[in-house]
């Protein structure tokens, strides 16, 4: 596959995100990773207009058959982000039209 340029990926990005609470975009990694070798540019991008990883998962209990897997070493400080968050304006700032300086 072809390298991106900014406003293909840009497009993509688009495509694949969905709404986050936060009123931005969020865009979950494995998405990012089905788009094939140009997974790295695309996690570039994000992160170049502000996009920041996100690792939380929703609490869970610590109790019964797959409890706590701290014993596994597992920690969330060690694995990849599970998506990733933009801001609300980082399509608008990309998509702005230059300013005409025209009187």
């Amino acid at each position: 596959m072809n390298a991106l340029d900014d406003d293909a990926i840009r497009t993509l990005v688009r495509r694949l995100a969905r709404p986050h609470a936060s009123g931005g975009e969020v865009i979950e990694r494995s998405v990012i990773l089905a788009e094939g070798s140009d997974s790295a540019a695309i996690i570039a991008w994000i992160l170049a207009h502000s996009g920041v990883p996100d690792s939380t998962t929703a609490a869970t209990s610590k109790h019964g058959l797959h409890g706590s897997r701290e014993h596994l070493g597992l920690s969330t400080s060690t694995r990849p982000p599970l998506r990733f968050v933009l801001p609300a304006d980082s399509f608008d700032r990309a998509d702005a039209p230059a300013a005409d300086s025209s009187p």
